[in-house]
């Protein structure tokens, strides 16, 4: 009997020989992963923020709530689902009955336990799957992707499977330390190819413009020459009372403070992203190879 590896390969091989002779080309979505080293440094506000500022400018997008069990996306836009991706994987549900709506339009899916089961699938399950989330290729321009905090090896699996990797770290000495041991981690799987992946660091909670910089040149020495990787600056976001007062308010800054500093910061960051000199570099390979990607790791 194949082992599940072989199974793997067999679907993937399958699925790029049936896309080669479709004559149709589809638009790929841009997918971006957040991920930190640790927990508590924002990951989540930079998911959603990002989301409602793109959704600003005229972008479709859609979160993909990767964090088992803590679930900030659905609590910031104060939206229970009713399904999640197990029910996708293991009850038949659709695509289009797991996705959420939130604020401004915004779609979200929760990854919720059926995360844990990835890894056990059988290839029929991998199949459809993928069939299914290669339909947000359709519904969405962008799909961001919020991994679990720290490492562990599903935060791990989407870091390497993602084209682009937003890296968020704070001044908190316990931050940089996590941040550079995932990134050393990350280096050291066989999987990973750094030329085809762009990470993309975020200094968050910083008192200003030059702490976020000076942060972000700290971690870049860092992995020059310990790594021989390279690292590049996206922005950063401030300390604001605005931000706190939203989260504590379940609530989410770009939306209930829209002119505070946070809201100005995660707007700068999404004009980094789509009109940066960096996206001319991006290769869309779209959700549905993200995930076969992730599958067959």
């Amino acid at each position: 009997m194949q082992d599940q590896a072989q199974q793997l390969r067999n679907v993937i091989k399958q699925r790029n020989i049936k896309t080669t002779v479709t004559p149709k080309v589809k638009a790929k979505a841009r997918v971006l992963t957040i991920t930190s080293g640790k927990g508590g440094v924002g990951k989540s506000n930079l998911a959603v923020n990002l989301a409602i500022q793109l959704r600003k400018s005229g972008k479709r997008v859609i979160i993909f709530d990767a964090d088992i069990g803590l679930a900030n996306v659905e609590v910031m836009f104060g939206t229970i689902p009713k399904y999640n991706l197990g029910d996708l994987v293991y009850r038949g549900k659709k695509l289009s009955e797991i996705v959420m709506e939130g604020p401004m339009g915004v779609g979200f899916v929760s990854g919720g336990s059926g995360i844990a089961g990835l890894n056990h699938l059988t290839a029929a399950q991998i199949d459809r799957l993928v069939d299914e989330l290669g339909t947000l290729d359709e519904l969405a321009d962008v799909i961001i992707i919020d991994t679990g905090a720290g490492i562990s090896d599903s935060v791990l699996k989407f870091v390497v499977s993602s084209p682009e990797v937003l890296l968020v770290t704070t001044p908190d000495p316990s931050s940089i330390t996590d941040s550079y041991s995932l990134l050393k981690i990350l280096y050291q799987q066989p999987e990973f190819e750094p030329q085809e992946t762009k990470i993309r660091f975020v200094a968050n909670k910083v008192a200003s413009v030059e702490d976020g910089e000076a942060l972000y040149e700290k971690m870049r020495l860092v992995v020059s020459k310990f790594l021989g990787g390279d690292l590049q600056y996206l922005g950063m976001v401030p300390l604001d009372l605005a931000l706190e007062r939203a989260v504590q308010k379940q609530q989410v800054v770009s939306l209930e403070a829209p002119s505070s500093n946070a809201a100005r910061a995660f707007e700068t960051l999404a004009d980094n992203l789509l009109y940066g000199e960096q996206k001319k570099a991006v290769v869309k390979k779209g959700i549905s190879q993200f995930f076969s990607n992730f599958l067959n790791r």
